[in-house]
């Protein structure tokens, strides 16, 4: 019998995908490390992310960086993708949505280290800015500046 191969496990990637109903519906997926012991960075940007107000149902924006050092896992792409398009329908605070999203992602790659800045566009005139991380950057491993400039309206 032959090996299946390292990616047998995986349900949507080369295959067509619905946007799941919500996060929790989500199923996040992720691929081996095939550098482990390797120390470098991962970074996904998300311009365009989208969740509701819990309060009032309207829209929310925001630009999302998630930086992480991988361990033995790499979080897969389009489950990633598809796991962010599912706040699309979902009510939470700003807060709620980015640290969630850090916790999955924790969850499921035990990375070595991992942050995500949410950077929120105004809801009431005042935007909102979360950031998470597991703690201190590694030494040894470059982690660019996330580069979102503070909001400045239209001037």
């Amino acid at each position: 019998m032959s090996d299946p191969g390292p990616l047998s496990h995986l349900t949507q990637l080369g295959r067509t995908a619905d946007l799941p109903e919500s996060p929790e519906a989500a199923v996040l997926e992720s691929v081996p490390n095939s550098h482990v012991g390797t120390r470098y960075a991962v970074r996904f940007v998300a311009p365009e992310f989208t969740s509701l107000c819990p309060m009032t149902g309207q829209p929310d924006f925001a630009h999302l960086v998630i930086d992480y050092v991988p361990g033995d896992w790499l979080v897969e792409s389009k489950s990633l993708k598809l796991f962010l398009g599912s706040f699309r329908n979902h009510g939470a605070f700003h807060e709620e949505c980015t640290v969630a999203i850090a916790l999955r992602l924790v969850d499921l790659l035990t990375p070595e280290w991992l942050r995500i800045g949410g950077y929120w566009y105004p809801r009431g005139g005042m935007p909102i800015d979360v950031f998470y991380q597991t703690g201190p950057a590694p030494e040894g491993v470059w982690i660019p500046d996330q580069g979102v400039p503070p909001y400045r309206g239209r001037g």
